[in-house]
């Protein structure tokens, strides 16, 4: 089981699909930081022990800059539906995870 923190960027949806498949998934709507910055968003990710996913370039630049203290899912798809979106994240969910357990800071899903 992982713990995802999911960015205002994509919907709370997918923090409901990766919960059904028996995760610890949360929306920054859920815990009251739609509004927050993207330094606020890495903070409760870290908290959390949780990987971050977003789609905003900037957690990346984080990354780059060793601003970014915890493992990030870069979602680099564009706007789609949850169940479309679910259908691009679900088959390589697992790999992402064995990515992240080896040390892989970033995981890039396109």
């Amino acid at each position: 089981m992982a713990i995802f923190l999911i960015d205002a960027q994509l919907p709370p949806g997918l923090a409901r699909n990766l919960e059904a498949a028996g995760h610890s998934a949360s929306h920054v709507y859920d815990i009251g930081m739609g509004a927050a910055t993207d330094h606020q968003v890495a903070a409760a990710a870290v908290e959390r022990h949780a990987i971050l996913v977003s789609k905003d370039e900037d957690f990346f630049v984080m990354c780059q800059l060793g601003q970014l203290a915890c493992p990030f899912l870069w979602v680099r798809v564009g706007n789609t539906t949850n169940r479309a979106l679910w259908k691009i994240v679900e088959p390589v969910l697992d790999s992402a995870l064995k990515a992240f357990a080896a040390g892989d800071q970033v995981v890039e899903l396109r």
